[in-house]
């Protein structure tokens, strides 16, 4: 089979996977060429990580929810409940911020259950037991913010979460200008991933699954190593890596080892893709839907606090939107709405995705109508996407 033969029936196997990536790519392309560069700058592409890192954590959680066939719609107030709750435990309560984290956590968590409880035991749909969430969030919110409005956060640990990057490796006079930790940092990422390859692939040809071509296979690696070193560059030319892309890397990596190589994610995905065959092999629904939901709220409070150290300030507006933000970003980034069908590293590129329109859009100076209208738009094709490859599939 030739190179071009294999390459174009791999896009086609996995279309679903390289989908979102192209379209990122497009979508990059498109407005570096439009803004003038500006697009890909160093300073650009920074921020435009920092401002989507709390959605992306959403997503992350959301992704999960859809796979096993549910809905939360709670998690935009309540991460702007939590977010505000963190902000009077870290200035009117005085306590000090690694006890706050745990705490705001831990409520997190405990809100999550509660849906779960409502789903779960009771048999109430999410999208109503969470719509009741979100009502009952923001009114927590407005009853948080009732004295001041706006509860500014002083503590500057807390506020460098959202605003702080890395520090740099003290060698002056080297590479100036670059931030040399980012950069060893993606060095190490690009080894470990070159390694990580290797051994998946000598794991599938000893057990006689299908491979790529040893010529697919090294420029696939090729590919992987260039762009991740291109991000890395580019990050690195400005202030290096944020805590908030440490935290939202940190998660992604995390819930995808998870999903990917434990148990509990192999029963995640049983449940969404037939709960009923699930059950009858041993799988508790019910518990699956605790941990799920669990976790969403883990990653709500998480991102609430994200949001809350960005804004240096926990606000009565703060939340608004962060769970069509989630969905949507969830959505693009490949989960199906039939369930059972999901990554979360697919969440974060459709994170990106979704930052990536309304940052290019803003430095096209296009209004925000129709930003609404491409990103709507946007989130259409995504789901006609789904239910196209699904359909091939079947």
């Amino acid at each position: 089979m030739s190179f071009f033969k294999e390459l174009i029936q791999l896009l086609k196997r996995n279309i679903r996977d390289y989908g979102m990536f192209i379209a990122l790519f497009v979508i990059m392309i498109f407005f570096t060429v439009a803004t003038e560069g500006i697009f890909i700058s160093s300073r650009n592409i920074s921020n435009l990580l920092n401002q989507m890192g709390y959605i992306a954590v959403l997503a992350t959680g959301m992704t999960l929810v859809i796979v096993i066939r549910h809905i939360d719609l709670s998690v935009g107030y309540l991460a702007g409940f939590l977010g505000a709750l963190a902000a009077i435990a870290l200035t009117a309560w005085g306590l000090d911020l690694w006890l706050v984290i745990p705490i705001v956590l831990a409520f997190g968590i405990l809100a999550g259950l509660v849906s779960a409880v409502t789903v779960a035991k009771f048999g109430i749909p999410a999208f109503v037991a969470t719509l009741a969430g979100w009502l009952i969030y923001r009114g927590a919110l407005l009853q948080a913010t009732l004295k001041t409005g706006t509860i500014v956060i002083p503590n500057k640990a807390f506020n460098a979460i959202g605003n702080g990057y890395i520090p740099d490796l003290p060698l002056e006079g080297i590479l100036p200008g670059i931030h040399k930790l980012t950069l060893l940092l993606g060095i190490v990422a690009a080894v470990l991933m070159v390694i990580s390859e290797i051994s998946s692939r000598k794991k599938k040809k000893a057990y006689d699954f299908d491979v790529l071509s040893t010529n697919l296979f090294i420029v696939k690696l090729v590919f992987t190593i260039v762009l991740l070193g291109v991000v890395t560059y580019i990050l690195a030319g400005y202030n290096g890596l944020s805590w908030t892309t440490v935290i939202v890397l940190g998660v992604t990596l995390i819930y995808h080892f998870l999903t990917t190589q434990t148990f509990l994610g192999r029963h995640i995905y049983a449940v969404g893709g037939n709960p009923e065959a699930a059950e009858l092999s041993g799988i508790s629904v019910s518990k699956i839907t605790y941990v799920v939901f669990g976790s969403m709220g883990m990653l709500t409070a998480l991102s609430g606090m994200l949001y809350a150290s960005r804004l240096q300030s926990a606000t009565t507006t703060a939340g608004m939107g962060f769970e069509l933000d989630a969905i949507a970003a969830a959505y693009v980034g490949g989960v199906s709405s039939a369930g059972g069908v999901g990554k979360v590293t697919g969440s974060l590129i459709g994170a990106i995705v979704m930052a990536s329109l309304t940052n290019g859009m803003n430095l096209m100076g296009i209004d925000i109508s129709t930003q609404y209208i491409v990103r709507g738009a946007v989130l259409v094709l995504a789901v006609i996407f789904d239910v196209a490859t699904r359909k091939r599939r079947l």
